[in-house]
């Protein structure tokens, strides 16, 4: 089958007048029916339909043609039928010409559209012709089927009411359906009566849907009203309970409703509600009104073994101690007691909380540990006394900001979700339950941009000393490249008043910001997710010192790791957790992988070190000679020739070989291209009379009289040179990317003896002596390099003020130094034995040859010897030691000038 050519032999099909006798056998066709089966369909002979008009193909497909407006009640009585239960056709489908209804027995799946519209939908027939859909989550996830009906439902809302769409309308839908999904879930978990819901909205909503507005507002109005308050009201709105809990409070508007929004929400309900994991589900609800994260439904959420590495640490390790540290003490009952009141004053505050996520699973953590206490009392007791045990876990306990309406609104509900699904595990384990009507106080989700308001107005400080306030949570990370203006005026709004030094930083860094302002003013810790990217490069001199400034440290921190969610290839993003409170005297932890181990301190490059900082030095602090910038063309390409055009210009003017010299830049040494420039003397100006290069100088003195530079437009005054010279006349130089892919375990670095030309897109060394490629080439120093200069995207960034200019090394005696150089000159042997090979195809880990490797090996194996003796364990101890050289190397007091 070619499923390319599929859609559009579907949509000349349904553009066809409608043939009540022939369209299914033709759609049987378009699906690769086999001749001889269509033909014994049509025969009666392999018919197993017991009325006339219908087919029925065994296990495949069961079709009716319905009368005209009843497409969707027809289907309703087709699956109900005895031979739909005998025969096991995967696909039900009906049809009066306008309307298409279908279902899918096997993914329990629906189709409802208008007839014309079938070639959208011509995937879900795909497994008649043994095709079956890809499916990114198990199909026996509720969650994702219950997004999934509920994105039909919405969609269809839309189209039923197009003003909808407005700014203003917005807030009334999100809260429509979250009231709905409400109140399905209650109508499962048997908070209301047995199908209340969905007996009311069937038999009162009207055959086309028509009473439904009226009808939600009643309902929802009466849910809002406690029984003294119901008078003169019908039965059947009466009978939905009183919910308080503010989630009826206000009054908005109903959207209208159609004949088919009736039959899709009437789908929904038919789901098993009760069975939703809040702490997926909400996020999955956000692809309801979001189709752009559709494609992947049910990926757009934080899995809970990313959620616990910010909760354990923070907060739930300690409490675990304390359940641990009562078992062993004599004073058992007194304590447990104090570690429920504990319990109970614990806040949790995530101030860009999404759907939810990580408050509902602090929430349920803290029944589970609660209930286990609970448990341990009963024990202690002997069963003998009789508790009214009662949480003292609230959701009042629990803040929230998001920016996102419709994730706000799902916020609170997944909230009241969990707490009913706790308090019926509690009923479960004790016995005891407590009404679920009507509710108490909910969760506080606050809608508003969490970096334009006063965190201490939402979570404002407690009056009691021992309560314990938790910040937590995944906030926008976005790279400033990734910013939009509305975000960058953000950042400028927190970072502005302090510093001019914050374009750079990640959108992240305004909630650590924030974050530690709240800790100082209250008695709270934070835990924060972000990417790695703000405890490298200048990023850490850019905000760490406005931290630390708050009298806050890091309590502990979780290394570079992949925060992935469930999805399948998720490429994931490199991120950190770092732990921030007051100072204090406690432990601090640092996590790498599922290892921790207590350290004195961590830096803000997330290692045991102080809270040194790394800052740019215009010249180097470790006697190394200075490493420049390479030549900057300035010249809009034209200086610049490929191999052909060079030759081209070489076979024409022979004379004009004295004005090109070979150009290196990052990616002529890793890639091995070839590409030359014009480099042209006052000496040897006359030259430039050949009208190829004439040209191109011509072309150069434009673009530069263009520029909005001054320095730029200066230099066209000598447009046959590069406007920024750095080249100092050599023999040899070192050349170094100043970008390179973040998977290469060495800096591949290049030794240029040919006179070229190094240009801005590498770093140069002249006349470096060969020891200086190997400590360039050497694992100490990418460690450095990807601690200290930070990264462009996932690659490192090199940096000859931050990162080169700052590399601490030891002094290092002649001998050393001969030995350095002799290995330098065994990795360009080591490259040299496989010609033709480029240094990307060199450095690759799947393809650097064993001689390369074992090269590098050897290089530091007698570099780190020279460190400390022997070699490093791993990147963290070199990073570890690196850092208290730093701090001596620029701790040492300056030699001052002899007196005149």
């Amino acid at each position: 089958m070619n499923v390319a050519e599929l859609e559009m032999q579907l949509k000349d099909l349904v553009s066809r007048p409608f043939d009540q006798s022939e369209f299914v056998y033709n759609l049987m066709e378009l699906y690769n029916a086999p001749p001889a089966s269509i033909k014994k369909l049509r025969s009666g002979t392999m018919n197993k339909a017991d009325l006339v008009g219908d087919i029925l193909w065994q296990r495949k497909l069961y079709f009716r043609t319905a009368e005209l407006g009843q497409a969707s009640l027809t289907l309703d009585v087709l699956k109900q039928r005895k031979p739909t239960k005998l025969y096991k056709p995967r696909f039900i489908v009906t049809t009066d010409g306008k309307e298409f209804s279908a279902f899918d027995v096997k993914l329990d799946e629906y189709l409802h559209c208008d007839f014309a519209k079938l070639n959208d939908h011509f995937d879900f027939f795909l497994p008649l012709a043994n095709i079956e859909k890809y499916k990114t989550v198990e199909e026996s996830k509720a969650d994702v089927k219950a997004a999934g009906r509920l994105a039909r439902l919405h969609d269809e809302i839309m189209r039923t009411n197009p003003d909808w769409y407005s700014v203003d309308k917005r807030h009334a839908l999100n809260q429509f359906m979250t009231r709905v999904l409400f109140s399905l879930f209650s109508e499962d978990t048997g908070s209301f009566k047995k199908d209340l819901f969905v007996k009311t909205i069937t038999e009162f909503g009207g055959d086309n849907g028509e009473h439904l507005q009226s009808l939600f507002k009643q309902i929802f109005d009466v849910m809002d009203l406690s029984e003294d308050q119901r008078t003169n009201l019908p039965a059947h709105i009466t009978a939905f309970p009183y919910v308080n809990g503010g989630l009826f409070a206000d009054q908005t508007d109903v959207p209208a409703f159609s004949k088919r929004a009736k039959r899709l929400l009437i789908e929904a309900a038919e789901l098993q509600w009760q069975d939703i994991n809040p702490d997926i589900f909400g996020s999955m609800i956000q692809a309801v009104v979001d189709e752009g994260m559709r494609g992947d439904l049910g990926m757009h959420y934080t899995s809970v073994p990313n959620i616990m590495k910010v909760l354990q640490p923070l907060f739930l390790m300690s409490l675990e101690e304390e359940f641990a540290d009562a078992h062993n003490s004599r004073y058992e009952r007194d304590r447990l007691q104090k570690l429920l009141e504990r319990i109970s004053k614990i806040r949790v505050f995530d101030p860009a909380c999404g759907s939810g996520n990580f408050l509902i699973i602090a929430y349920q953590e803290l029944r589970n540990l609660e209930i286990r206490v609970f448990q341990r009392q009963d024990e202690l007791d002997g069963g003998q006394i009789k508790h009214r045990w009662e949480s003292g876990v609230k959701l009042a306990n629990f803040y929230g900001i998001e920016i996102a309406d419709f994730a706000a609104e799902t916020a609170k509900l997944s909230l009241w979700i969990v707490e009913y699904q706790m308090h019926q595990r509690f009923n479960t384990i004790f016995g005891e339950t407590r009404d679920p009507f009507p509710l108490k106080e909910g969760g506080h989700i606050t809608h508003d941009n969490a970096l334009h308001c006063n965190w201490s107005d939402i979570c404002r400080p407690a009056e009691d000393k021992c309560v314990e306030t938790y910040i937590v949570g995944n906030p926008p990370y976005l790279g400033y490249a990734w910013q939009n203006e509305e975000q960058k005026l953000d950042l400028e709004k927190i970072f502005s008043p302090i510093t001019k030094s914050y374009k750079s930083l990640d959108y992240v860094s305004a909630w650590y910001l924030k974050a530690a302002e709240f800790c100082q003013n209250q008695n709270a810790q934070s835990a924060l997710v972000a990417t790695n990217s703000i405890c490298q490069g200048e990023h850490a001199s850019l905000l760490w010192p406005f931290i630390f400034e708050k009298e806050v440290e890091i309590s502990f921190a979780h290394q570079s790791f992949k925060w992935k969610n469930l999805a399948t290839n998720n490429a994931g993003v490199i991120c950190i957790i770092v732990g921030l409170r007051k100072k204090s005297s406690n432990k601090k932890v640092l996590f790498h992988d599922d290892v921790s181990r207590r350290v004195k301190n961590i830096g803000p490059y997330l290692i045991e070190m102080n809270n040194t900082i790394v800052h740019r030095n215009s010249k180097p602090l470790n006697n190394l000679p200075p490493m420049l910038r390479g030549n900057g063309p300035v010249d809009g390409g034209n200086l610049i020739l490929s191999k052909t055009e060079r030759d081209k210009l070489l076979e024409q003017h022979p004379e004009a070989e004295a004005l090109l010299r070979r150009l290196y830049g990052s990616q002529e040494l890793i890639k091995s291209i070839e590409r030359w420039c014009l480099w042209i003397s006052d000496e040897n100006c006359q030259l430039s009379s050949i009208p190829f290069i004439s040209e191109r100088v011509e072309k150069v003195r434009k673009m530069r009289l263009e520029s909005k530079k001054k320095a730029t437009r200066e230099s066209a005054q000598i447009p046959h040179k590069f406007g920024e010279i750095r080249d100092i006349s050599s023999d040899h130089a070192l050349i170094i990317p100043r970008v390179s892919s973040d998977n290469r375990a060495f800096i591949p670095i290049g030794f240029i003896s040919d006179g070229g030309i190094i240009i801005d897109s590498a770093f140069s060394v002249y006349n470096a002596e060969p020891y200086l490629f190997s400590i360039i080439s050497s694992s100490m120093h990418i460690t450095w390099i990807k601690a200290v200069c930070g990264k462009l995207k996932t690659d490192y960034r090199y940096s000859n003020s931050l990162g080169y200019n700052t590399f601490p090394i030891p002094s290092l005696s002649g001998d050393q130094k001969t030995e350095l150089e002799e290995h330098a000159w065994a990795i360009i042997g080591a490259r040299d034995a496989h010609p033709g090979k480029t240094i990307a195809w060199l450095y690759d880990p799947k393809t650097m040859p064993q001689n390369l490797l074992d090269a590098h090996r050897g290089l530091d194996d007698t570099l780190e010897k020279i460190y400390i003796g022997r070699s490093f364990k791993d990147d963290t101890e070199r990073l570890e030691h690196l850092f208290k050289m730093y701090e001596k190397m620029v701790s040492k007091p300056k030699k001052k000038k002899d007196a005149a």
